[in-house]
């Protein structure tokens, strides 16, 4: 499917599922925003999508200087090292997202955490922190896009949420309330929206074999424990890759699911289920 002519803000992009999303879109044809926070991380995003295009020059190690290459050669990119838990700097990448490229079409609000812990686990800042990333960014970043997704005549956003979003791990009290937060959000804005043309859906991804999963492999006691537990667990018996679940943001975001909104798109190999 072809998104050329559409322009895209991911968020998370530097590693995992952000990533793979910003390389699948860019693939489409998508010009596409990086965010993240380690600068290092989304140059070598910006590079990988570059490469999708042209030969991004090796001795680019900055993002707006990569970002210019990319341009000067035909392509789009834009990448912004930003805290999405800082909400001026949020309306500042927007804003510049807007003078660069006059549009957004779709946002994929995907940065998160995870913060381990049974109610006496988790300390009120380990909740508040948890409450922060995976609730309050994803509404500060929609609320910011909303007035020119409606201006536009419609947009599609996708905000990562979990399959603990649909139902509970054990010693998770802090994810799995943030979650469920976040899906509720999501229908509540597809209700709010759908009449402006503004798509609105949550992804909720299982295991996906990325970094993200580091908290669970200390609570797990390691990565082979922790493998051990996903093939028992995972009717399919493995973890996704992060390029799976970018194709399911694809068509989220792209027209083939045009009559698609506030629903809770769960990708667990079956483990909600099982």
């Amino acid at each position: 499917m072809s998104l050329t002519g559409h322009h895209a803000v991911v968020t998370g992009a530097g590693s995992g599922i952000g990533r793979a999303t910003a390389e699948r879109l860019a693939e489409a044809g998508c010009q596409v925003t990086l965010i993240g926070r380690h600068v290092a991380r989304l140059t070598e995003t910006a590079d990988r999508i570059g490469d999708l295009a042209f030969a991004a020059p090796a001795d680019v190690t900055d993002p707006d200087a990569l970002a210019a290459a990319i341009e000067a050669d035909g392509g789009t990119a834009l990448a912004v090292a930003t805290d999405v838990a800082d909400r001026a700097a949020l309306e500042s990448l927007v804003a510049r997202t807007i003078e660069e490229f006059g549009r957004v079409d779709i946002l994929h609000s995907h940065a998160g955490i995870q913060v381990e812990g049974s109610l006496e686990d988790v300390d009120p800042p380990g909740m508040d922190l948890s409450w922060t990333i995976n609730v309050r960014a994803h509404f500060g970043l929609a609320r910011l896009v909303m007035p020119h997704m409606r201006k536009q005549g419609g947009g599609s956003i996708i905000v990562t949420s979990s399959n603990s979003g649909i139902f509970y791990d054990p010693g998770m009290i802090a994810y799995a309330t943030s979650k469920h937060a976040a899906v509720a959000m999501v229908k509540q804005i597809a209700i709010d929206y759908g009449k402006h043309n503004v798509r609105v859906n949550a992804l909720c991804p299982g295991w996906v074999d990325t970094p993200f999963n580091d908290p669970f492999t200390r609570q797990m006691g390691g990565r082979e424990k922790l493998l051990a537990y996903v093939k028992e667990k995972i009717p399919l018996g493995r973890f996704a890759s992060g390029e799976e679940i970018a194709e399911a943001i694809l068509f989220l975001a792209s027209d083939r699911s045009a009559f698609m909104t506030g629903h809770a798109l769960v990708i667990d190999g079956g483990e909600c289920i099982a």
